[in-house]
């Protein structure tokens, strides 16, 4: 690290938790973007100290944009944004999206997260391969994780302002989720 690390941010996408640094040089005009601690971009004797980096983060391949705004004088703004939203806006909008559990399976952590867009299932950064079935009451979409049988759930819950509620099995068991 720098001194000219200027902002962190921490962004959950399908794959994973990704952190985002940026080193800001505001004498040199140097602009560094580190990905979960891998150097990304890296522009040196930038003239022109504000503007926008695009870059994209993720095996999803997500949009990201940090704009660096001057405030006053020699002070500045650093903001990010995904998919062309707010990371505020992203988040919260991602949060209905997306359904996300913390399981521990044979000692390992995992992170599953459904999209409910597409049905797709993400366990610590991979896409799996899915099995979807309709059954009596809904959906059902069977999994692996390891040696363990997984199985989410989606069943209308009757009322139409909470829609669609999806639950996790391992191994027939409820696990609760997070988001």
């Amino acid at each position: 690290m720098t001194g000219d690390l200027v902002a962190v941010w921490e962004v959950a996408l399908s794959d994973g938790v990704h952190r985002i640094e940026f080193e800001h040089g505001t004498t040199t005009g140097k602009r560094v973007i580190n990905i979960d601690g891998k150097e990304t971009i890296r522009r040196d004797w930038m003239f022109k100290l504000v503007g926008k980096e695009t870059f994209y983060v993720g095996g999803t391949n997500t949009k990201a944009t940090i704009n660096i705004e001057a405030v006053s004088g020699f002070a500045y703004e650093y903001t990010l944004e995904i998919n062309g939203k707010s990371l505020k806006k992203y988040m919260e909008n991602r949060s209905k999206v997306t359904s996300t559990w913390l399981l521990n399976l044979d000692g390992i952590d995992c992170r599953v997260v459904l999209e409910k867009d597409t049905m797709d299932i993400w366990c610590n950064g991979q896409k799996m391969e899915t099995a979807g079935e309709f059954v009596e009451d809904g959906t059902e979409t069977h999994f692996t994780v390891g040696e363990h049988d997984c199985c989410i759930k989606a069943v209308s819950s009757g009322k139409r302002r909470d829609g669609i509620i999806h639950t996790m099995l391992v191994d027939g068991m409820e696990v609760s989720d997070i988001s």
